[in-house]
């Protein structure tokens, strides 16, 4: 019986459009707009000026706070200037603006195409290393990696746990990663288990990808101490907490994090930019991103530059169909539409997708009927009509006692509402309210 989380979840439909298409490289832009705030935590320090030239690979921000990223220069070229630029939130975001002109590149990049496998780095360089890399989480926390790693005293972490789940409908880049960069990424696995001090891994994938189970699990043979396991189609199977429960059958309690249970989890993404990082010395300023929809002449995954227009990737795809509803950053079920084409790639851009407009309106609100499917479906266990409820009477206090906090987003509970109620809106902005009054509070 294939292993899945107990509590909740939804079927959406697959739609993985793009699950055959190999990963292709998209032209380098004209001119990159590169956000200092790619990444949970604090904006990253600007550290050059108009008028600059900067090579590929070039730190042009450094994270100074303790969750924080560095910033690289995915182009060569010249700073036309520093601004505000609207990102794939929809917010103006501090930015650097750069022409390209060429495509030179920083010495130190090993540019080669062969496999390293000799891991000669030590724990504390390899997180010093990621750390000075810029890799943050690539499945759309976009969490600082080296954070991750740097296990708090009186912890201990045991198993390394790596997310080749790609639950969300539409996207795929992870899948063809995992089939066309494997090897790359079982190394990226086994430099993690180094920096973490574990001698195990297991690397989740959904039963939709065989492909993936089969190659990686037959790469896998020749790397101690890494299996890999087929899970159940469910989603939001690529959840943190939702995948250490199918995994390793641990739960991890309200408000703590994985390495309370004995686990870290990070995307199979990003065990590839690990790779990149530790064994070629190369920056995480591109990344694969799954343009697709059903409208779509040709969707597939392209290796886009940090910075890179939304409306380029499009380009590349066939263009804007006629019949665009939305053009969604991320998936159908947690991602959020975008205000413009003319935003720039980021690092947790893991995929545009593109509605029909019969697609993508929304159901007409109606009242609650107390069906309790909200409920059934939460995978945390949750009253997301509770929730609502409490939001709209501003009654934050009770909010947070009903653990709002826990929230993971998923939307499992708007999706199977029979009444179309925005129950994920109310409770994203619960979560935000009763975040700054906690905030408050401890100030």
């Amino acid at each position: 019986m294939l292993k899945t989380f107990k509590l909740g979840g939804v079927h959406p439909a697959e739609n993985k459009l793009s699950k055959d298409k190999s990963i292709g490289v998209l032209a380098i832009p004209k001119v990159a707009s590169i956000p200092f705030s790619q990444h949970l935590g604090a904006p990253a320090k600007v550290l050059v000026n108009k008028g600059d030239k900067v090579r590929v690979g070039q730190i042009i921000a450094k994270g100074e706070a303790f969750i924080s990223a560095n910033i690289h220069s995915s182009v060569s070229g010249k700073i036309a200037r520093i601004d505000e630029v609207i990102d794939t939130s929809g917010y103006k975001r501090p930015a650097v603006i750069i022409e390209v002109e060429g495509d030179e590149w920083e010495e130190s990049i090993d540019r080669s195409k062969e496999l390293k496998k000799e891991i000669r780095l030590g724990q504390k360089e390899i997180i010093q290393k990621i750390n000075e890399m810029g890799v943050v989480g690539l499945g759309g926390a976009t969490f600082p990696s080296h954070v991750k790693l740097m296990v708090p005293e009186g912890k201990k972490a045991e198993v390394l746990i790596v997310n080749g789940v790609e639950c969300e409908p539409y996207l795929t880049s992870d899948h063809r990663l995992m089939m066309e960069k494997g090897e790359e990424m079982l190394v990226g696995t086994q430099i993690l288990m180094i920096a973490l001090g574990v001698n195990k891994a297991m690397i989740g994938i959904e039963n939709n990808k065989p492909d993936a189970i089969s190659h990686l699990a037959e790469l896998a043979k020749n790397f101690s101490g890494i299996s890999v396991h087929g899970l159940k189609v469910k989603y939001p199977q690529g959840a943190e907490k939702q995948l250490i429960k199918a995994l390793v059958n641990r739960e991890v309690p309200s408000g703590k994090l994985p390495i309370e249970v004995g686990t870290v989890v990070h995307n199979a993404g990003t065990t590839y930019a690990v790779y990149e990082a530790v064994q070629k010395n190369k920056p995480l300023f591109e990344r694969v991103v799954t343009i697709t929809g059903k409208s779509v002449k040709n969707p597939g995954n392209f290796l886009v530059r940090i910075g890179t227009p939304v409306l380029d990737l499009i380009e590349a795809a066939g263009g804007l169909p006629e019949d665009t509803g939305k053009i969604i950053g991320g998936g159908p079920m947690m991602g959020k539409a975008l205000i413009s084409a003319d935003v720039p790639v980021v690092k947790g851009t893991s995929g545009i997708l593109i509605l029909r407009e019969n697609e993508s309106g929304r159901k007409e609100v109606a009242h609650c009927i107390r069906c309790g499917k909200c409920i059934t479906v939460c995978p945390m266990g949750l009253e997301p009509f509770l929730l609502e409820k409490l939001v709209i009477n501003g009654n934050f206090e009770q909010t947070q006692k009903e653990r709002v906090l826990d929230c993971i987003e998923c939307g499992s509970c708007h999706f199977t509402c029979p009444s179309g109620r925005p129950l994920l809106d109310y409770i994203r902005y619960g979560k935000s309210r009763v975040s700054q009054m906690m905030r408050s509070k401890a100030s």
